[in-house]
């Protein structure tokens, strides 16, 4: 191969096929994207109809059937918060996560958090009546409270260079 030709392994990564299955309104979705274009690679975006979804996606994703998927290279990779570490693992360009080991796990810890107490509990919030939305109204700003007390006083989103913007893309909208 004549040196001008040559590519490297990183290259090669790069330059590789990469799929994202997504919805405009998944949330879930939008950190993989904002994930991608923080590290400025290239994708091509395949948008399901969640009423309908197709064999593809269903193929990819034959546990949860749902969005979002990447696919790199025919290998589908599932849930937004292992594609984003894969996403961080593959292509090494502005890390997503804190250098400091300490920091990375304490960014995966309010990622959880997130998941799993503060998108619930607003959506409950929302669907509940009566009694039932009252308490859940209350669930959702103690869990919002509790975001707002470890951001109080960080300076969040200070730039691209600057690894404190980052926690936001663990964090769905």
């Amino acid at each position: 191969m004549a040196s001008s030709a040559m590519v490297t392994a990183n290259q090669l990564i790069i330059m590789a096929e990469l799929k994202l299955f997504r919805t405009w309104s998944s949330c879930f979705s939008l950190r993989v994207v904002w994930a991608l274009d923080l590290k400025g690679i290239q994708y091509d975006t395949i948008f399901e109809d969640l009423s309908n979804k197709s064999s593809l996606l269903l193929q990819y994703n034959p546990v949860y059937n749902k969005v979002p998927v990447l696919v790199h290279n025919g290998k589908p990779l599932l849930e937004s918060l292992v594609i984003l570490e894969y996403i961080d693992e593959t292509w090494k360009q502005t890390p997503l996560l804190p250098e400091d080991p300490s920091e990375r796990a304490t960014t995966r810890f309010w990622a959880k958090f997130g998941d799993d107490k503060v998108l619930p509990s607003i959506w409950n919030a929302f669907i509940k009546q009566g009694k039932d939305q009252e308490e859940a109204i209350v669930t959702a700003q103690e869990n919002l409270g509790c975001v707002e007390r470890q951001l109080t006083g960080k300076k969040i989103l200070q730039g691209r260079d600057n690894w404190t913007c980052r926690p936001c893309f663990w964090l769905a909208c």
